[in-house]
C-alpha cells in the first residue's frame, strides 16, 4: 500500500477513536452540590475612653502641672473592640526631652494577665509620677502605648 493511504487510514482511525471516546464521556451523568461557607477572622482591637459608656474617646492626655515628688492619677476606660479575649500591656515612647523618662514614670492598676473579654470595658487608673530628683525638665511629652494581645 501507498504510504499516503496508510497515513490517511491512521488519521481516520485516530479521529474515530477520539470521537468515540468523546461520545462515551459526554454520555455520563453527573451531579453537583454547592455548600455555602463562612467564618470569622480573629481580630484584636481596643479603644480607650474617658467614660464607662465609651462615648468620649481619649486622643490626648494633658497632665497639667505636677510638682517633683508628686503623682497624678487619671482614670480611663479600655474597651475590647475585637472578637477574642485579650490581655493588656503598657509602655511609653517618644519622650521629649529624651531624658524625661528617667525622671517621670507611668504605671497603672491593671492586674497583669487579667483577660478582657470581647465587648467588655475595663476601668484603669494611670498614675504619672515625677521623681523628686528631677532637674532641668520644665515640660515634657511622650506617647502612651496600650497593647492588647490575644489571650488563649
Amino acid at each position: 500500500m501507498d504510504t499516503k493511504i496508510l497515513k490517511a487510514i491512521g488519521i481516520v482511525a485516530a479521529v474515530s477513536l477520539i470521537l468515540a471516546s468523546a461520545g462515551y464521556t459526554l454520555g455520563l451523568l453527573s451531579s453537583s452540590v454547592r455548600i455555602s461557607s463562612s467564618g470569622v477572622i480573629a481580630s484584636v482591637n481596643l479603644a480607650v475612653y474617658w467614660d464607662n459608656t465609651c462615648t468620649n474617646p481619649v486622643t490626648a492626655i494633658d497632665w497639667g502641672t505636677i510638682r517633683p515628688g508628686e503623682s497624678m492619677p487619671l482614670e480611663i476606660f479600655i474597651k475590647n473592640t475585637g472578637n477574642v479575649p485579650i490581655t493588656l500591656s503598657l509602655s511609653t515612647e517618644g519622650w521629649d526631652p529624651s531624658n524625661a523618662g528617667s525622671y517621670i514614670t507611668l504605671t497603672w492598676d491593671y492586674i497583669s494577665g487579667t483577660k478582657v473579654q470581647p465587648g467588655s470595658v475595663l476601668k484603669v487608673t494611670l498614675k504619672l509620677t515625677v521623681s523628686s530628683s528631677v532637674q532641668g525638665i520644665t515640660s515634657f511629652s511622650f506617647n502612651i502605648v496600650i497593647t492588647g494581645t490575644e489571650s488563649p
